[in-house]
């Protein structure tokens, strides 16, 4: 059976760093391994600083997937990232090297190990129609929509969502019917069980990191300083000055909808522009670990003491 390693955890739980010291350990037991990034901010060329991107040398030192192959005008979802990433998947098993799966995505991993419901191309004129639509009516006649044909999806779907909403809407009017259907049909199969590999004939070890709640905060704060000491503000005004809007969808991410917010001077300083990144940050973490929580079959390490211990668990599955 194609062995994948999975390496999960909140936002900055030294995933990266964690991966690399495997991808070093492998180097020196003759262990092929490569990285395949499932982290949905590291897919942007614009997007560096605030997503904690491995640096230049790192990313031309040890082998990389799915980082850099896009632009933040064309954001990708998890129904892309499935159709791009499992054929990578599939070469690298072929070629004898073992996945190492990075990233706090979890809706993106989950693509992968249980697959995905067929998306349907949505026709270019329906596309138009639903964007004149938007911009006159706003989200209400979708929401509507949703409410009638597909209520599972307007419960649980945020009103400010709109891209979610709209495709959902959109999912219903080209096939009839409703995408909740077809995520619940998914799901039925234990959509947190990934340890029999789901849809996919693999052999899975997943360590999942984790740091005790008071120390998280600390190492959350001290990244975000360390963001803006690097240059996030500047980064994101070179995004502006390139022609990008402020609205493409991966600049609503965090970090980068707070940066613009402070560059469009709605905070009142640089201290409360910084904690409020730090909030965000926070709760996503918390939703983070939430998800993963329910995922069945993994190993929890904590980096700042169990590195060691996570490294050589991950290397004797590797050569067993």
């Amino acid at each position: 059976m194609k062995k994948v390693i999975i390496i999960s955890g909140p936002t900055a739980s030294g995933k990266t760093k964690v991966s690399l010291e495997l991808i070093q350990k492998g180097i020196e037991k003759n262990i092929p391994f490569a990285i395949v990034n499932f982290d949905s901010l590291l897919f942007y060329n614009e997007l560096n600083i605030g997503t904690a991107k491995p640096t230049a040398k790192e990313l031309k030192q040890f082998s990389h997937y799915m980082v850099n192959i896009t632009s933040i005008t064309n954001p990708l979802n998890a129904s892309d990232y499935y159709k791009k990433t499992i054929p990578i998947i599939q070469k690298l098993h072929e070629d004898n090297i073992i996945p190492v799966l990075v990233g706090g995505s979890g809706f993106y991993l989950r693509s992968l190990i249980k697959g995905m419901y067929d998306c349907p191309t949505i026709p270019m004129e329906l596309k138009e129609k639903n964007e004149i639509l938007f911009q006159t009516e706003g989200i209400t006649p979708f929401l509507e929509i949703l409410k009638k044909h597909d209520p599972y999806s307007y419960e649980h779907l945020h009103p400010n969502d709109s891209y979610r909403i709209i495709r959902a809407t959109e999912f219903f009017q080209t096939t009839g019917t409703p995408i909740s259907s077809e995520k619940n049909r998914l799901d039925s199969q234990n959509p947190y069980d990934f340890s029999d590999g789901g849809a996919q004939d693999w052999k899975i070890f997943h360590s999942f990191l984790d740091i005790p709640k008071d120390q998280h905060q600390i190492i959350i704060e001290k990244r975000t300083k360390q963001m803006i000491k690097e240059g996030l503000v500047d980064e994101v005004k070179l995004i502006l000055k390139e022609g990008f809007k402020g609205d493409e969808k991966p600049l609503q991410s965090i970090g980068y909808k707070e940066t613009l917010q402070f560059i469009e001077g709605k905070f009142d300083s640089q201290k409360s522009y910084l904690e409020r990144i730090n909030i965000s940050t926070r709760q996503l973490a918390k939703s983070q670990r939430t998800f993963f929580k329910k995922v069945l079959e993994k190993e929890t390490f904590n980096p700042l003491v169990d590195m060691g211990k996570a490294l050589n668990r991950m290397t004797q599955f590797s050569l067993e």
